[in-house]
């Protein structure tokens, strides 16, 4: 299986509402898991692995340290 085919099975599984849908986030995923290493530096393990971890986190309505957003008044 292909890291594409793994990832949109994930998101799939995550609660994309289609395989299509799944795919895109798939895509999005991988670009921006390169955009990381290219900005960063570190590996692609790494940046890939900190990406699921904001992804599985978010689908369980969790914020991840940082993105807790703006507290409301």
């Amino acid at each position: 299986m292909t890291e594409h085919e793994q990832l949109t099975a994930l998101c799939l599984k995550l609660g994309a509402p289609t395989p299509a849908a799944a795919a895109t986030m798939a895509e999005q995923l991988r670009k921006r898991c390169d955009q990381l290493v290219a900005s960063r530096g570190g590996s692609r393990v790494e940046a890939m692995a900190y990406l699921l971890q904001l992804v599985t986190k978010g689908a369980q309505g969790e914020a991840p340290p940082g993105f807790e957003g703006v507290p409301k008044p």
